[in-house]
C-alpha cells in the first residue's frame, strides 16, 4: 500500500497543468470584427483574448500552416517532387505548377506559405502522403495529438470543397503555437520574398500585409481566404521577448483585429519569470536548504493587477529524521511550486532534490601515496 502511495504522489507532481486563465476583464478600447477570435502568449499557451474561440468554422487557407509544418517534419524538404495533373488542375490561388515539372519540397512550401498555393498542396500532400488521402489521414492525426478538439481536415489547402472542414480559433493557436517551436518554420513564416530556382525560376512576394509593411513586431502568419469562410487569418508577433499568436475567423477587418489586439497586449502584459531554473532560495529547511533545483524557468504574461494578486506556494515531501539523515534520499521530484492569482492556479513546476557532495573518507594508506605521489611530482617538476 505504501509504495502505490508514493507512485501516485509522485506521478501528481509531474503534473504541470498551465490554465488558460482569460483576461478579458483587462480594459480594451477597440472591438474585434472577427465572428470568432483568440490571442495567446506563445510560450506559456495563456489566451489573453478569446470570442466564440472554440467554435468550429471553416478555415479557408490558415488550413495550410498544418500542410507546411508536417511537410517539414518529414525530413524531406531537399527532395524533388514531381508535379502530378491532380495537382496542376487544382482550383484557386495557384504557384503556378506544370504536370510533370520536377521542383524541390521546400521550394513548395516557400510557395504554399508565401503565395497560398492550392497547387502546392496538392503537390505536398502527394508526396508526403503518399496520395492526397493519405496525407489528409497525417493532418487528422497530428491534430489529435495537439488537442485540437474542435477540428477536422479534409484537405491540405482549405478550399470549400468539403462540408466537414473546420476549425476553431482556438485550435488553430495550438497548431501555430506548436509550428513555431520550429526552426525552419519560423524561417518560412517570416520570409517576405522568395526567388525559386529550377526549371521554372518564381519569385513569391508574401501575401500577408502584417509582416509585409503594415506591423512592424510582425513575425509571420498566414492568410486565408474563400467565398464561404470568408477572411481568415494567424499571425504571430514579438516585442521586447514577448511573443503573442492572434487567430480570427470570419474577419472584415482583420488586419485591424492584429494589431490593436497585439499593441492592447503588449501595453497590458508583461512576461514574468515567476520560477528561475536551478536552485531555489528561500528554502529555510536544514536538509532541503540549497539542495532543491527547479529543472526550467516558467515565465508567464501578468498584467500589473495580476502580479500585484500573484502567489507562490512550495510544497516538499516531509524532511527525514535526525537519524536517517545521512543516507537518505528523497523521491524524485521531491515537491513542487505552485503559482496562483487570486488563488487560481496557473501552473506548477515540479522541484528536484540536487544531493550534496560526500567528500571521500581516505585511510592512512591512501593519503600517504598521495603525498608521496605529490612529493615525487614536485621534484621531478625541479
Amino acid at each position: 500500500m505504501g509504495k502505490k502511495l508514493g507512485l501516485i504522489v509522485i506521478a501528481i507532481l509531474l503534473v504541470i497543468p498551465i490554465l488558460p486563465l482569460h483576461a478579458n476583464a483587462e480594459q480594451r478600447n477597440f472591438s474585434v470584427s472577427a465572428q470568432a477570435a483568440v490571442l495567446i502568449e506563445q510560450e506559456s499557451g495563456r489566451v489573453l483574448y478569446g470570442k466564440n474561440e472554440h467554435e468550429p468554422l471553416r478555415i479557408a487557407s490558415i488550413t495550410k500552416i498544418m500542410t507546411a509544418i508536417l511537410a517539414i517534419e518529414s525530413g524531406k524538404m531537399e527532395e524533388m517532387v514531381k508535379v502530378s495533373s491532380r495537382a496542376e488542375g487544382t482550383e484557386g490561388s495557384s504557384i503556378y505548377l506544370r504536370a510533370g515539372e520536377e521542383i524541390k519540397l521546400k521550394d513548395l512550401v516557400y510557395g504554399l506559405m508565401l503565395r497560398s498555393g492550392n497547387d502546392s498542396a496538392v503537390a505536398i500532400a502527394e508526396h508526403v502522403g503518399g496520395s492526397l488521402e493519405g496525407f489528409v489521414y497525417l493532418m487528422n492525426e497530428k491534430a489529435g495529438q495537439l488537442g485540437m478538439n474542435n477540428t477536422m481536415f479534409q484537405n491540405p489547402h482549405g478550399l470549400d470543397d468539403h462540408e466537414d472542414h473546420y476549425s476553431s480559433a482556438y485550435d488553430m493557436g495550438l497548431l501555430t503555437q506548436y509550428a513555431m517551436d520550429n526552426q525552419m518554420y519560423r524561417d518560412i513564416s517570416s520570409t517576405k520574398n522568395y526567388r525559386s530556382e529550377g526549371e521554372q525560376i518564381r519569385v513569391w512576394h508574401n501575401k500577408n500585409r502584417l509582416l509585409t509593411e503594415l506591423y512592424k513586431y510582425s513575425t509571420g502568419g498566414k492568410t486565408g481566404y474563400t467565398k464561404r469562410a470568408k477572411r481568415t487569418l494567424v499571425s504571430t508577433a514579438e516585442k521586447d521577448d514577448e511573443k503573442l499568436i492572434a487567430v480570427t475567423l470570419n474577419a472584415p477587418s482583420d488586419w485591424h483585429d492584429h494589431m490593436n489586439l497585439f499593441n492592447w497586449a503588449f501595453e497590458t502584459y508583461d512576461l514574468e519569470v515567476l520560477v528561475e531554473e536551478g536552485i531555489q532560495e528561500g528554502i529555510e529547511d536544514e536538509f532541503y536548504k540549497d539542495h532543491v533545483s527547479a529543472p526550467y524557468s516558467f515565465k508567464y504574461p501578468l498584467s500589473q493587477s495580476e502580479q500585484e494578486a500573484l502567489s507562490k506556494e512550495v510544497t516538499l515531501y516531509k524532511p527525514p529524521s535526525e537519524e536517517r539523515k545521512n543516507n537518505y534520499i528523497p523521491p524524485q521530484p521531491v515537491g513542487k511550486v505552485e503559482l496562483f492569482i487570486n488563488n487560481k492556479e496557473i501552473g506548477q513546476v515540479p522541484l528536484l532534490y540536487d544531493p550534496p557532495e560526500i567528500e571521500e573518507k581516505k585511510g592512512f594508506w591512501t593519503r600517504f601515496l598521495d603525498l608521496f605521489s605529490l612529493t615525487i611530482g614536485v621534484r621531478s617538476s625541479d
